[in-house]
C-alpha cells in the first residue's frame, strides 16, 4: 500500500479512542449480511457465553437448586444446555438495544470509506502491472477527497460521542459539525468513465451520508 492510503486508513485503536467503543463489540445490522464479520461475531459471542457459562451454573446449581431440590445431575445438564443459550440471546438483544444508532450508521460509512481506500490500493497494484489506465491526476483528486471524509468521519464520530455524554448542553453548538462537502463536490477528474471517477463518486455518497446523520445528531 502506498504511503498515502496507509495515512487515510482509521485504525481500530483510534476508533476506539474517538467512540469510546472497541469498533468490534459495536453491534450492526450490516455485519450480518458481512459473512466474515458474522463470523466473526458469533464466535466473540460464544466464546463468552461458554466463558460465563460455568460461573453462572455453578451460582445458581450451589445457591438455588441444591438447597432447594437437592443434588441432579439432570438439572446440572439442563443448565449447561440453557445457560449459554440464554446468556447469547441476552447479550445479543442488549448490544442491538443499547448500541447508540447514530454511532452504528458513521461506523458502516467508515466500512465503506475503508471500501475505497482498499479499491485504490488494488489499483495501484494494477498500475504497477500495467493493467491501469487512469491518470496520476485523477488518483490525487480522489485521494484529496478522502482526505476531507476522513476529517469529516473524524468529527463526526467525536460530535457523536459529546453528544452522547453531553445530549442537552452540546445539541445546538454549530462549531462542532464540520463538512467538506463544497470541496468535494469541486473536485474534478479528466474521465468522468474511469475507476477513479466511481470511486469518487462512491466517496461523495459517504460525505452525504454523514452529513444526513449528522444533521440527525443535532436534532437529538
Amino acid at each position: 500500500m502506498q504511503p498515502d492510503l496507509m495515512g487515510l486508513e482509521i485504525s481500530k485503536g483510534e476508533l476506539r479512542r474517538l467512540t469510546g467503543f472497541d469498533p468490534d463489540d459495536v453491534f450492526r445490522p450490516s455485519m450480518i449480511k458481512n459473512s466474515e464479520k458474522r463470523l466473526g461475531l458469533l464466535v466473540n459471542e460464544l466464546l463468552v457465553a461458554l466463558a460465563l457459562t460455568p460461573i453462572v451454573v455453578g451460582f445458581i446449581y450451589t445457591l438455588i437448586i441444591l438447597p432447594t431440590i437437592g443434588s441432579s445431575i439432570t438439572l446440572g445438564v439442563l443448565l449447561l444446555i440453557l445457560v449459554p443459550t440464554v446468556i447469547f440471546v441476552g447479550r445479543s438483544l442488549w448490544q442491538y438495544l443499547t448500541c447508540p444508532h447514530g454511532l452504528t450508521v458513521l461506523l458502516d460509512e467508515v466500512d465503506k470509506y475503508h471500501t475505497v481506500v482498499q479499491a485504490i490500493d488494488i489499483n495501484d497494484q494494477l498500475a504497477t502491472l500495467g493493467n491501469s489506465q487512469s491518470s496520476l491526476n485523477d488518483r490525487d483528486n480522489v485521494i484529496a477527497a478522502l482526505k476531507l471524509i476522513r476529517e469529516d468521519l473524524v468529527v463526526a464520530l467525536k460530535s457523536e460521542r459529546i453528544l452522547r455524554d453531553n445530549k442537552k448542553l452540546l445539541a445546538n453548538n454549530q462549531d462542532l459539525f464540520i463538512n467538506n462537502l463544497a470541496h468535494l463536490q469541486a473536485l474534478q477528474l479528466s474521465s468522468q468513465t474511469s475507476e477513479y471517477a466511481q470511486l469518487l463518486n462512491q466517496s461523495l455518497q459517504i460525505a452525504l451520508d454523514v452529513q444526513a446523520e449528522m444533521k440527525k445528531l443535532q436534532k437529538i
